[in-house]
This record gives structure tokens, sequence and C-alpha cells, in this order.
């Protein structure tokens, strides 16, 4: 079995180590792992692939892919993978779905109790070296506290349901709203299907978005989603920039339609230098870095392992991705 392995992500390459390389072909003999070094060839590995490992899978490769049974992304957002030619293929596609789910519920904590004590103005305030005790006070609708406030987290994947304890633990009311809601997420009070999204949008105090973006999920916070909102509510997003009405939000925040958000995942990124989401004082931006890990790595590589001992052996794969949904039904 050959597999391809091509960690490249724009600027930014990772490789298998050799020990790494030296663990797997002991464990499954006769597994061939080619690790190209660059694109040119990577194209002349790929046709001799049985499967691949890496961020994204080239779709301009994949006519060349005739051997290809198996594709692995570390990523969990498969958006970009889902290109037509290999949803109606027969190629087994699995993501890394869960490997996320320690960083970006502490990344969404975090930001919530930034919002919520407004440190992104006495941010701005001490840039300035001015004290300016009464403007962190009061503005955005004033400080409040987590304990207490109503949570609202759309998406009941591995990062919503690890969401949902941590924020109850901290004295919050916690909702779901998920495609299917039967059955119970642990920390949440109520599961609600998309049906009852605008009810439970004006429920909330903070909104987590945390599901995958799909053709029922782009733009689904648009102009009348946001008016559902109260206008102490806070934003949170750590899924794609697409399920956000981009025109609509900062419309919405310029106006103090809603107290403020939180945003990690953009349409266009890098966000461009002319985005008003820079200069707006009732947003916080960070650079898509709420799943970072110093472990992420590591961690992805021991379940690739586990993964590819399980095809070897014929046994299920973990992480299968339902191509025509997008994302792991479990």
């Amino acid at each position: 079995m050959n597999v391809v392995a091509w960690f490249q992500l724009k600027e930014i390459r990772f490789a298998l180590s050799d020990e790494d390389v030296a663990a797997v072909r002991a464990e499954i003999p006769g597994v061939e792992i080619v690790q190209p070094e660059d694109e040119a060839a990577l194209a002349r590995a790929i046709g001799d692939a049985d499967a691949f490992v890496g961020w994204h899978f080239p779709r301009e490769l994949f006519p060349a892919a005739r051997r290809l049974r198996w594709v692995q992304t570390a990523l969990a957002g498969v958006e970009d993978v889902l290109f037509p030619e290999l949803v109606e293929s027969d190629v087994v596609l699995t993501n890394g779905a869960g490997l996320h789910a320690t960083s970006i519920p502490e990344h969404v904590l975090a930001v919530m109790l930034a919002l919520a004590r407004n440190l992104h103005q006495a941010q701005r305030l001490q840039a300035e070296a001015r004290w300016g005790r009464f403007e962190v006070i009061a503005f955005a609708g004033g400080i409040r506290e987590l304990a207490g406030s109503r949570l609202a987290i759309l998406g009941a994947g591995p990062i919503g349901a690890a969401l949902a304890p941590r924020a109850r633990a901290l004295g919050m009311s916690v909702r779901v709203m998920r495609r299917r809601p039967g059955g119970a997420v642990e920390g949440a009070e109520v599961v609600v299907g998309p049906d009852g999204l605008h009810e439970l949008l004006g429920w909330a105090d903070f909104v987590v978005l945390a599901l995958p973006l799909t053709a029922e999920t782009a733009g689904l916070i648009d102009r009348d989603a946001i008016e559902a909102m109260r206008s102490g509510t806070f934003l949170v997003n750590v899924a794609r920039g697409e399920v956000v009405d981009d025109e609509a939000l900062v419309d919405a925040l310029r106006r103090g339609r809603i107290a403020g958000a939180a945003l990690d995942a953009f349409r266009d990124e890098p966000l461009p230098p002319e985005s008003p989401y820079w200069s707006l004082p009732n947003a916080i931006v960070t650079p898509h870095v709420s799943g970072y890990s110093p472990d992420y790595f590591r961690r992805f590589v021991d379940f690739w392992r586990d993964n590819l001992r399980r095809w070897a052996d014929g046994r299920v794969l973990r992480n299968v991705v339902d191509k025509r949904l997008g994302y792991v039904v479990a």
C-alpha cells in the first residue's frame, strides 16, 4: 500500500518524522510512505497512491490518482476537499474532527470573558496610556458576568459538545442547535433543530458558531438572524467566515444592534487590510488561531496512525465524512 503524505498549507510545510515513518513501517508490513519534496514530485507520486494524508488534496491531481481509495485530512472542515469528482467517487474521506475539542472551546471561553469584561476596550486605552475606568465599565452595554448568562451554541460536533459542559461549569445556561435535535448534549438544557434558530438567537446573551460549512449553513447568520438577537448579544465565530453575512454583521456592529463579536474565521483569509472588522471597536479579530495547539500535529499523527492500522486490517475508520452532508455523522 502506497501512502502519499503532503502537509503543505500555503507557505507552511510539515512532515512526518523519520521515527513516525519507521514506526508505521514496523506496524504495517508492506506500507510505503512517500513524502514529496515539492508539487512536481507530488504530481509524480499521486498516480501510485492508495491513500493520501495531509491538509488538502489538490483537486487538479484527482484525475491522475487512479488507485486512490482513501483521503485523510488533518482538518475538521472539509469544504475545500469536497469537490464534485471526489464526492461522486468511491474514495473514502476522513477528517480531523475532535482534535480541536480542547483548543477551540478554550479560545471561545477566552473571548467570551474578554467581551464580557470589555478587555478589548481596556487594551485600546492601554495603547493610548489613558486610564478611562468608566469607559471600560460602560462600553458596549457594560461589563457583565458569564455566570448567569445564556449561551447558544450552533453546532453539536466535537467542539460544540466540548464547549457546553465547560460553559455550564462557569454557571452559564446552555442551549444547542444541531441538524438532528433528538438526544441530549452534556451541559445543555435544551437541544433544538434549525427551525428553532431565531427563537434560540433571541434567548441568548452569547451565540457561538461551531458548525461546518455546508449548503445549509452558508449565510446562516444573515440580516434576519441578527435582527432576531437582542441588543446585548455577543456573536463568536470559530466556524467558517461564509456562515456569516459580513455586510449585515458589520452594519449591526456599527449601529450597536448587537453588543459585539469575536471573529476567528473569515470569508477572505488573510483578512484584507481594508476590512471594516479591523477598526470596529466592538469586534475582537483573531487570525484563525482558535484551533492552534502546540500538540496538534502530534495528536493528528497518532490519530492517523490508528486509522492506518484500521485501514490495513479492513476495520471501520474513525471520522468518516458523509460526503453529501459535509461532516462526520455520529
